[in-house]
């Protein structure tokens, strides 16, 4: 028998328990760097597992909602895919911006909605509509002979008395916006168009002063006669004189003083009506 003292174990073959634990040990990392490493590795690999899928289905629906749509607009092969491109708000699709066939404008729905907001548009539209005379077409309508035309045909002016023939009207209310601009008030008139009538009457009352009945321009609604109020202030005839044959109104050269007639400077003609009638007298 061998003494137990004298005993010795054996080696440890590299296949014991104690090699192997040896090994893991350095091939494993610490617990430590364990902990130190897994939150920012999980981390990253769950951001780019999110992201994948989700880059994968905006790609698809980028090709689908413009790339698909332009490419077979270009080709001409079809028109872009209304299914896929929907358009409920009205707004221009992704192949109507891209090729610029868009045009840009407001709806006028939406500048009705916000504050302050003009129209400038409708209210153009409004002053180049707008006339001196707005019930007054501004056209020369002959329906009758001197001083027999019809009311109707005849267009009212602006003191809702006295009327004249639509063209002349028309001009005469445009003449009176600049006096009104430069005086303060309207051109003050006594009269206009006269009946047959009415031309008799004063021929009858004045005698030669008056023209022959059915002869007069008052009678074609082509004439007018100026307030004393008018004709007594030299800056308004001053004025009138300047002004007047712009619009086609003239204080005719038989009615001026040392002209072929009486001395009449409150009588002013509507000039291209009377060269058109052939009265345009003492011319």
């Amino acid at each position: 028998m061998e003494s137990r003292r004298s005993w010795t174990p054996p080696s440890a073959s590299p296949e014991t328990p104690a090699s192997r634990r040896a090994i893991r040990t350095d091939e494993t990392p610490n617990r430590a760097e364990r902990r130190s490493r897994r939150p920012q590795d999980a981390g990253r690999t769950s951001a780019r597992g999110a992201w994948v899928p989700r880059t994968a289905i905006l790609a698809a629906l980028g090709v689908a909602t413009i790339g698909v749509p332009v490419a077979a607009e270009l080709d001409g092969r079809q028109t872009p895919l209304e299914a896929v491109t929907i358009d409920a708000t009205g707004l221009p699709t992704a192949f109507e911006v891209l090729s610029g066939t868009v045009v840009d404008g407001t709806p006028t729905s939406l500048l009705a909605a916000v504050p302050g907001t003009v129209r400038m548009a409708d209210s153009a539209s409004r002053a180049l509509a707008r006339t001196p005379l707005p019930d007054c077409t501004g056209i020369a309508v002959d329906s009758g002979a001197n001083g027999q035309i019809a009311t109707a045909d005849l267009c009212t002016l602006w003191d809702g008395a006295n009327m004249l023939r639509g063209d002349a009207a028309v001009a005469l209310a445009e003449l009176n916006l600049g006096y009104r601009a430069s005086f303060g008030r309207d051109l003050c008139i006594t009269d206009s168009y006269r009946t047959l009538a009415e031309q008799r009457r004063l021929a009858y009352t004045k005698g030669g002063l008056a023209a022959t009945p059915g002869t007069s321009n008052h009678g074609w609604g082509l004439a007018i006669d100026l307030c004393s109020s008018e004709t007594n202030s030299s800056s308004v005839m001053t004025w009138l004189n300047d002004n007047g044959p712009t619009y086609g109104w003239e204080n005719p050269p038989w009615a001026k003083r040392g002209g072929s007639g009486p001395h009449e400077p409150w009588h002013w003609e509507y000039v291209p009506g009377t060269v058109e009638k052939g009265t345009d007298w003492g011319r």
